[in-house]
């Protein structure tokens, strides 16, 4: 009886969890926006991008302008390539993203975005 009990709350705990999450989780602005986006690449020359998108999120709108490819991994997209530059596991490089220049909390596919927004994205080296 104890366990059908605390079944019973951990799946009232996971719904309220849910719920919550649902709330406050990063959205988008509906309507047009035009996005700069910088690629860095290795040996630091980058690339420059502006993308005009009706998308609300950031790896919707870097998708559909060819920009990027990825896996889906536990924590969503993980960016394998950008601008047709794979990043190398053997070399343990990887693409950071950054929003004007700060680290970026949220995954590419929960980035909201917003009209004029910059984005850079960094190949790096190392883990």
């Amino acid at each position: 009886m104890k366990q059908v009990k605390l079944l019973a709350a951990l799946a009232a705990a996971v719904v309220v969890l849910l719920g919550i999450w649902m709330c406050f989780r990063p959205k988008g602005i509906e309507g047009t926006k035009d996005l700069d986006i910088q690629v860095i690449f290795e040996d630091e020359s980058s690339r420059d991008f502006q993308i005009s998108t009706d998308a609300e999120i950031l790896g919707e709108a870097l998708a559909e302008a060819g920009l990027i490819e990825g896996e889906d991994g536990p924590f969503g997209l993980y960016i394998t390539t950008v601008d047709g530059v794979t990043a190398d596991d053997s070399l343990q490089q990887w693409w950071c993203l950054t929003k004007s220049g700060e680290r970026v909390d949220t995954g590419i596919d929960s980035t909201p975005i917003a009209d004029g927004d910059h984005f850079e994205i960094t190949l790096k080296t190392g883990y």
